[in-house]
């Protein structure tokens, strides 16, 4: 009787990154390998016999993906250097450098055409979601952004916005983002390109991605400004385990028009607790509890601070909130 017994075998080191979980599936250039084994008796005698190792290299798979940290940015006529702030992830399987564009013009479906600065892509270097003096300007060619499998980005897209746009104006920027290897319809080959020799294949995405951000020009705009204080149990300002930190949020109202039904709302940070009727506006205690004030606190879904401002005008000036959690 000859029976046959097939195992999944390679390399310890290959078949261990094999199994690591990747969004982009197995790393370009991994190895797969399978060999048979046929175990048979011979009369008293137990024998086995091993095929050869069959051995198949991942091919490395061009994906991208863009996203906006918000869809629409408020503006006015006439402002300068205002950010679209994107996020670029490569969703393929290898590392892959990215060719980055930008356009204004022509972009469809708006009501005017915003004016790209010069240069009009940056990266946030700074890590601080707006365009700042510390952001390094992206120079196509000379460093376009090499991602690993999964890694991520964050570009901002600089424009000017025209002096003679109006209130309820909206108008459109788009950036690409393109896999330096080759793009194409899913299932485009470049042979011999991807990481390590190995071939390179477009996937869904097609190996780029293209989105567009909005600016809305609005005649009245808010800002909201977040700082904080910690004050631990020794009287320090260190962020230990029992210690407070005093969060401020400053809402200025700047423009012509009003902003109405203008609200608050504050998740409470992961490993902290909310202190009780700490919350205040503008110096003033609010009470935790939904009533006849502006604050309310809510532990569930997720706890929460909410503190309604009502209509706002540049007039109003600025709005403080207030609260305190702990350090769980």
């Amino acid at each position: 009787m000859v029976r046959f017994r097939w195992l999944s075998v390679a390399a310890l080191a290959s078949l261990g990154a094999s199994l690591v979980a990747h969004a982009a599936g197995t790393p370009a250039g991994t190895n797969i390998q399978n060999t048979a084994q046929v175990s048979y008796s011979v009369g008293s005698s137990n024998l086995t016999a091993t095929s050869n190792t069959s051995t198949i290299q991942v091919a490395e798979r061009l994906d991208a993906v863009l996203t906006l940290a918000a869809t629409t940015v408020q503006v006015s006529p006439g402002a300068n250097g205002r950010a679209l702030v994107f996020t670029l992830t490569n969703t393929g399987n290898g590392s892959e450098r990215f060719h980055l564009t930008a356009l204004s013009a022509g972009v469809v479906n708006d009501d005017f055409d915003p004016t790209l600065a010069t240069p009009a892509i940056y990266f946030d270097t700074d890590n601080s979601g707006d365009f700042s003096g510390g952001d390094v300007a992206y120079n196509p060619g000379v460093n376009d952004p090499l991602l690993a499998a999964d890694a991520s980005v964050r570009l901002l897209v600089i424009n000017n916005i025209p002096n003679t746009v109006v209130n309820g104006n909206r108008g459109r920027s788009q950036l690409t983002a393109a896999a330096a290897t080759g793009t194409g319809t899913p299932g485009t080959a470049f042979p011999g390109q991807g990481d390590g020799g190995v071939d390179a294949v477009t996937g869904t995405t097609g190996g780029d991605s293209v989105l567009f951000g909005e600016y809305l020009v609005a005649d009245v705009q808010l800002t909201a400004v977040k700082s904080q204080t910690i004050l631990d149990q020794f009287g320090g300002a260190r962020p230990l385990p029992g210690a407070r930190i005093n969060y401020q949020i400053v809402v200025t109202p700047s423009g012509s028009g009003t902003a109405t039904n203008a609200a608050v709302n504050d998740l409470i940070p992961a490993n902290t607790t909310y202190v009780a009727n700490s919350l205040q506006l503008n110096g003033a205690a609010l009470s935790d509890t939904a009533d006849s004030d502006a604050g309310t606190f809510v532990s569930a879904p997720a706890a929460e601070v909410r503190v309604t401002l009502g209509n706002l005008t540049s007039a109003s000036g600025a709005q403080t909130v207030q609260f305190a959690v702990t350090i769980n």
